[in-house]
């Protein structure tokens, strides 16, 4: 069966999942071999300009391939929630192509979504035992930077989320078609700048417990880029201050009529 399209049923949401792939052509077997039958409507990859075979093993699973030119990661991923948005999607999920999140909690996360009218399903590594992160091969310096920043996150964008910087995530249409892409990041800062945008909008955000692999293979930020991304993460929580406390608009946070 072409697992790109399996069919669901009429009484079931469409699911699309968004398999995000750069240079990870190595791991794409093992990634698919953990998906779930049955969770998703449909699954396509996008392809950012990789420079190894990523698309022609894609392909060779049975996988719907949408390849671009190199973007970034932020754009690889606009780039596939736009794509699934064409398509029909009613909920999108992120799916790394290196297998590094367990995307296997889908289900969970719709089912979720659907009963509490969750709009942005983010998966969090310290909900339930805040050491698992560390069992599951965390560096020190990513545990502990996730922690800090996940902290301040939640006391100035006052949401009820244990992390906010985990690659686990679920999209309802309803949101992305009413945000948008305009003046957000190419590069790893989308991934912070749609959750403060969720918030500024009105929008229900919440997390579930996920795990994450980092014994085998897979493709994280570099250390230096993550310094540069926490960066900028405190520029974005500035931006959401001028704006919620003192009604400066900026390109990412302005009132829509």
């Amino acid at each position: 069966m072409n697992l790109s399209q399996t069919p669901s049923s009429p009484h079931k949401p469409n699911v699309i999942g968004i398999i995000m792939a750069y240079n990870c052509g190595q791991m794409l077997a093992r990634t698919l071999e953990h998906l779930p039958q049955g969770a998703y409507s449909r699954l396509i990859v996008v392809d950012d300009g990789s420079t190894d075979d990523t698309v022609s093993v894609a392909r060779g699973l049975g996988l719907e391939v949408f390849p671009h030119a190199h973007a970034g990661y932020g754009g690889n991923l606009k780039f596939g929630l736009q794509k699934a948005l064409e398509l029909g999607a009613d909920y999108m999920v992120e799916i790394h192509g290196d297998g590094q999140y367990a995307s296997t909690d889908a289900e969970r996360a719709i089912y979720k979504m659907e009963r509490e009218d969750i709009d942005f399903l983010l998966g969090s590594r310290f909900s339930g035992h805040i050491l698992q992160p560390l069992r599951d091969g965390i560096s020190y310096a990513r545990y502990f930077a996730n922690l800090g920043l996940s902290t301040i996150d939640r006391l100035i964008l006052q949401l009820p989320m244990s992390e906010f910087h985990s690659g686990f995530r679920v999209y309802k249409k309803s949101m992305l078609e009413k945000i948008g892409f305009d003046h957000t990041s190419d590069d790893y800062l989308y991934s912070f700048e749609i959750i403060a945008q969720a918030k500024y909008y009105g929008f229900k955000v919440d997390d579930i417990p996920v795990r994450c692999d980092y014994h085998d293979d897979h493709t994280s930020i570099s250390l230096k880029k993550s310094v540069v991304y926490a960066l900028q993460t405190f520029k974005v929580l500035g931006l959401y201050i001028l704006s919620v406390w003192f009604g400066v608009p900026t390109g990412l946070f302005r009132k829509q009529s």
